[in-house]
């Protein structure tokens, strides 16, 4: 997968992902700011809507008290003229549009009533009357009417508030299949003298049951003209409880929507919790978005709720219109980027194809390879760049070739020096042996002075010395067979140690054995692994001529059988740590030793697959590690076995 489809993918889902999220964000923005823009008009409307309503109520309430405040009215109930009083009711009864109106005697009796022939019916007990007796002042508002009271005003009145209950799903049960009682607005005005005593109390109003010109005028002061595919956008209702009462809503039919319950959350909300509700709805046969509040009667209790609400389909249209466009830009500006990313791609990443194709030659071996162009910017110093570390390759490759050729040349000379010094030490090893034979036998004989005997005695010992270092040179220079076989280290360890504490220079040294159990077992050669050992005691004992602790440790490391022998002596000089493996180096005195044993033993630790590392600090002590692959990989061995101190 080339870097300029890599680069190419990322960038182009960068760009859908990023335009997704900021038009599903915006959309969602968008569609709140409607819902809450629209919403808010729904409620402005509610506002209007109400303050219609309450205009007919005050309009019936100016109607009265001008009746009230005039000279006929007063005197004639000051007279009791019945008749008169009758003529004046029916006029107030035309003249005002009123449904009913009434004149009541002080204690709160039907005195006369416009529409009807029945008195003495007593009302004091209805809100408005208690209150206008209460107050001596005019009180208007909504109050419930009982179909008895309906029947005294007219027959009439009484069949326009009787409706058949329309159930729907999402309405609470209807308590009652018919509804009998009725909904009006209605005002009381007191009648009183010129010593302001009250003569009587005048009492009219409207039935809102079907009476649907307060909605239809509302519908036509809010909403005016406003319609969407044949369908008004905006309704008005009026509940008494939860029956719609009057109501601009057509059912599918055509008809008005009346005698149809309101929903049971609306319900909840406004009817028993007393509060307000702005949310869409599914309102008889089509989504609006709906306003409700309650309607109270002059003691405060909830009698009823208003309504308005918005046809939500055109407000939909609109939002879907304006998304609709919004996605089409988003569309074609994700279009346009992505032809200019292609384009971008194309520009910037040539200087990268060059320099792939070059990468390519290099690999291939082909280190002449250059770049070659330079274009501006960032891209012109990576290609000086490229172009410069391949200069720099194609000279370390020359450099490493002569170097090469250089240590091959040595590699040979010192193979060639080997096998000579083989040849050599096994030519000087038989005249050797032939020297120390004769001047064992010159020190038996008898005849001999003491001088003569010192003289054999370091022919003899200079003798041993010389076959010493042949030995370990024949031993350095050519690869012994061992035999290999699965060992216990720990063993070795103690058969190493023993071995060691029967020596006389290990007379004043602290051995010490801290080994782990359970360790596997490894593939070696035990006489070579013993020699090893006792080449690194004998070092740790020369380290230490006045006596200190020599510590042979084992435990189990990554797979590995790992073997740490460490001395208290005068430690390695810091120059001197990377030679100590080295044929023929020693910091010993002259004749103490050959330089050969730490290299024989790096060896056998090689042909083993293992490793011999040293640590020191100059006075503080050696330590040598000893590495050797576990010939079966089992769980670490736990550490901590109790140490073993011998003194010999």
């Amino acid at each position: 997968m080339s870097i300029r489809f890599k680069l190419t993918i990322t960038a182009v889902a960068v760009i859908l992902v990023a335009n997704s999220l900021l038009s599903f964000i915006t959309l969602q923005y968008l569609g709140q700011v409607w819902l809450r823009e629209v919403q808010t008009r729904v409620q402005r409307n509610l506002n209007s809507a109400r303050a219609a309503y309450q205009k007919r109520t005050e309009i019936i309430a100016a109607c009265l008290e001008g009746a009230a405040l005039g000279r006929t009215l007063p005197a004639a109930a000051g007279k009791g003229n019945q008749a008169e009083l009758a003529s004046i009711l029916r006029d107030l009864h035309r003249t005002g549009r009123m449904d009913f109106v009434a004149l009541l005697d002080p204690a709160g009796r039907v005195i006369r009533r416009a529409q009807s022939d029945r008195t003495g019916e007593d009302l004091s007990s209805d809100p408005l009357v208690a209150r206008v007796l209460h107050d001596r002042r005019t009180v208007s508002g909504t109050v419930i009417l009982s179909r008895e009271r309906l029947l005294a005003e007219g027959t009439e009145l009484a069949e326009r508030a009787r409706f058949e209950v329309v159930p729907t799903p999402a309405a609470r049960p209807a308590r009652d299949r018919i509804r009998y009682d009725g909904m009006v607005s209605a005002a009381a005005v007191p009648v009183v003298d010129d010593q302001g005593r009250i003569l009587a109390i005048l009492y009219g109003g409207d039935l809102l049951n079907r009476r649907y010109e307060i909605v239809d005028g509302i519908k036509r002061d809010v909403f005016p003209q406003e319609v969407h595919q044949g369908k008004d956008i905006g309704t008005v209702t009026i509940f008494q409880g939860d029956l719609r009462i009057s109501t601009n809503v057509k059912m599918d039919g055509g008809t008005r929507a009346v005698g149809t319950l309101l929903s049971a959350s609306v319900s909840d909300e406004v009817l028993d919790r007393g509060r307000g509700w702005a949310a869409p709805a599914f309102v008889v046969n089509d989504w609006y978005i709906t306003a409700y509040e309650p309607i109270r009667d002059p003691q405060g209790k909830i009698i009823g709720a208003l309504y308005v609400g918005l046809l939500q389909a055109p407000f939909t249209h609109q939002r879907n219109v304006i998304s609709a466009v919004f996605l089409s830009i988003v569309m074609v500006a994700t279009s346009a980027s992505l032809v200019l990313l292609v384009l971008a791609n194309a520009l910037v990443l040539r200087p990268v194809r060059s320099v792939v194709q070059m990468a390519q030659k290099v690999i291939g071996g082909d280190l002449s390879a250059r770049v070659g162009i330079r274009p501006p910017g960032e891209m012109g110093v990576l290609c000086r760049a490229v172009d410069s570390m391949a200069q720099a390759m194609a000279e370390r490759q020359e450099l490493l070739k002569q170097s090469t050729r250089q240590q091959i040349g040595r590699s040979e000379q010192l193979a060639s020096v080997g096998r000579l010094a083989a040849g050599v030490a096994h030519e000087i090893n038989n005249p050797l042996t032939g020297v120390l034979a004769f001047a064992d036998m010159l020190r038996e004989k008898e005849n001999m002075d003491e001088q003569d005997r010192e003289d054999l005695d370091l022919i003899v010992r200079e003798t041993k010395r010389a076959r010493e270092i042949v030995r370990g040179l024949l031993d350095f220079a050519r690869e012994t067979p061992s035999v290999k076989v699965h060992l216990n280290i720990n063993d070795v360890i103690r058969q190493t140690t023993r071995l060691l504490g029967k020596r006389d220079a290990f007379q004043n040294i602290f051995i010490v054995e801290d080994l782990a159990e359970n360790l596997p077992p490894v593939n070696g050669d035990k006489n070579q692994l013993q020699q090893v050992l006792v080449n690194l005691a004998l070092n740790g004992c020369e380290a230490m001529p006045d006596g200190g602790t020599l510590m042979f440790s084992s435990r189990l490391g990554d797979g590995h059988v790992v073997v740490k022998v460490t001395d208290t002596g005068c430690g390695i000089k810091k120059e001197h740590l990377d030679q100590v493996f080295e044929p023929f180096f020693t910091t010993k005195p002259v004749g103490k030793g050959t330089g050969l044993g730490l290299s024989v033993s790096y060896g056998i630790l090689r042909q083993h697959g293992g490793t011999l590392e040293v640590e020191s600090e100059e006075g503080n002590g050696t330590t040598f590690t000893l590495t050797l692959p576990a010939a079966v990989t089992g769980k670490q061995a736990e550490l901590g076995g109790k140490s073993l101190e011998l003194r010999t």
